[in-house]
């Protein structure tokens, strides 16, 4: 719950301890990292999030400098000649509020736990992202996107998933970030570098009235 987690680098902040809003969600240890000023994060990188959709991040992911969630308040009707909102500009034109309710939603935007975020990246609403993916610098995702899948482009497309579909089911069943802190500490060296079976390994000596926490 610290603000700053790194000594010297106001830039790099964690994002559960700075969030308000009740429309956002975030797991411990996911950081935000910018130059210019990280604590503006709900503002200048959850764009139009008026409701009641909601923005989940998992634990453990890491948020390069200008990703941006775009919400589905961002929505305009498409089914008129106009896709102006005539309503949202005040005056006698808000008499007609009612031609923006009910605007097609996709529902909450949810990302895993591990994801990490390149540069610039932008999710747009309703997209879920598993755990583990990673999404290229500059990347649009418009979709959804695997377990440890890699995307880039835009939009964004699969380049390819980092582990088998075998491994990566063995490694959702890991699930090492719902280890108790004191366990995932000691095996910080497997869970960075060793291998699945190094990773099973060290999750079956999870104490079993803590784990899954």
């Amino acid at each position: 719950m610290v603000l700053h987690p790194m000594p010297g680098q106001p830039r790099v902040i964690l994002l559960k301890p700075l969030v308000t809003s009740p429309l956002i969600e975030v797991g411990e240890f996911s950081y935000y990292d910018d130059p210019d000023d990280p604590t503006a994060f709900e503002t200048r990188n959850v764009l139009y999030h008026y409701g009641p959709e909601k923005l989940i991040i998992g634990k453990f992911c890491a948020l390069g400098t200008g990703v941006r969630f775009i919400m589905n308040g961002a929505n305009h009707r498409m089914d008129g000649p106009s896709t102006f909102p005539f309503p949202t500009m005040g005056g006698a034109w808000s008499n007609h509020f009612d031609l923006l309710t009910g605007l097609p939603s996709r529902g909450d935007t949810i990302v895993g736990n591990d994801v990490w975020f390149g540069n610039g990246a932008t999710v747009m609403p309703g997209v879920r992202i598993g755990h583990g993916a990673i999404v290229s610098t500059g990347s649009v995702v418009v979709g959804d996107v695997p377990d440890y899948g890699i995307v880039g482009g835009n939009p964004a497309r699969l380049i390819r998933t980092r582990y088998s579909d075998e491994d990566i089911a063995r490694l959702l069943a890991v699930a090492w970030w719902d280890w108790p802190l004191d366990h995932l500490t000691e095996h910080v060296p497997t869970i960075m570098s060793g291998s699945i079976t190094d990773l099973e390994a060290a999750g079956r000596a999870v104490p079993r009235s803590a784990s899954g926490g």
